[in-house]
């Protein structure tokens, strides 16, 4: 049945499905981790950016429309849940309502969908000039998001009740133009954190202020920053053109490289997102000009 569905689906969108070989499963028909395929291809054309994972569901945004992709983790196989309205999706994340956010680039806005049916359940316009929306974490109360070009975060209530504007202040300086900042989680301390691609730094953000403070990095600089994952004191760093995850350790005084991990298949991978002891990271080859029959993929490692 999920098969036929997602077969007349793709003709309707005009994607193919994609397929991997089958995980293996034991006599109860559970699927074992270790069996998930560690590569899938997404649809020709689709150039992705972000990407969520839900139960063994990974969801990926394309920069293209904007459409929004579900994969199987256990086969990667996948289908389109929702056509985009023709600017892209960037950075996701699935709340425990089921709800997926969605990060709107240059559209300026934020968008909410029902991971169930793929229904739009919300829009949030945040900016219409000059804006580019990259990245969202979500706290117990709220969405906030990053916009590359301005010195502010937008705050977005799980209500879905209008949203905020919090200007940033203190030691973040933007640069007009460039990609500043882009991947953000939760701090230690209640906080966020993000990463300003252009210049490498980290910063924390105080949500009620937006007083942003630098984040002591020990001598490092995140050249190319960009998605970022928090387990505890662990924070993940996507260095995306440098085809490399960085693992630091955070304390109260800074943040200290632990360990790197690059590999043959990445080819620029933006953001990631973790099942198991693996790290997913989609391919968004920003070097490789896109057309509608370039192919992309995703890989998965074990965390460095």
């Amino acid at each position: 049945m999920y098969r036929r569905f997602g077969v007349l689906l793709a003709a309707v969108l005009g994607v193919t499905l994609t397929a991997a070989a089958p995980a293996t499963a034991d006599g109860s028909g559970h699927f074992h981790p270790k069996s998930f395929p560690t590569e899938f291809s997404l649809p020709n054309g689709w150039q992705p950016e972000g990407i969520a994972i839900s139960g063994t569901t990974a969801y990926f945004g394309s920069r293209a429309d904007g459409s929004i992709y579900a994969a199987d983790l256990r086969t990667g196989t996948g289908k389109v849940l929702a056509k985009g309205p023709g600017t892209p999706s960037l950075g996701l994340k699935v709340d425990n309502r089921k709800r997926l956010w969605v990060s709107g680039g240059t559209g300026g806005d934020a968008r909410v969908y029902d991971t169930r049916t793929g229904a739009l359940l919300a829009k949030f316009q945040f900016a219409t000039a000059d804006t580019f929306v990259n990245d969202v974490v979500l706290t117990d109360k709220s969405a906030w998001f990053t916009d590359s070009r301005k010195a502010v975060l937008y705050e977005v209530p799980l209500n879905l009740k209008p949203h905020r504007t919090l200007a940033l202040t203190g030691d973040l300086v933007v640069t007009p133009g460039a990609t500043n900042l882009n991947g953000i989680v939760t701090g230690l301390d209640g906080g966020l954190i993000v990463v300003q691609s252009n210049t490498g730094k980290l910063f924390r953000i105080d949500p009620r202020s937006g007083k942003s403070t630098e984040i002591n990095l020990s001598g490092q600089t995140l050249t190319n920053g960009d998605g970022l994952l928090r387990e505890g004191r662990q924070l993940y760093v996507v260095q995306n053109r440098l085809n490399k995850v960085a693992r630091y350790t955070l304390s109260r005084d800074g943040a200290t490289l632990a360990a790197e991990r690059t590999d043959a298949r990445f080819d620029v991978p933006t953001t990631v997102a973790a099942f198991g002891k693996r790290l997913y990271l989609p391919n968004a080859r920003f070097s490789t000009p896109p057309t509608p029959e370039t192919t992309y993929n995703v890989v998965a490692v074990e965390r460095p």
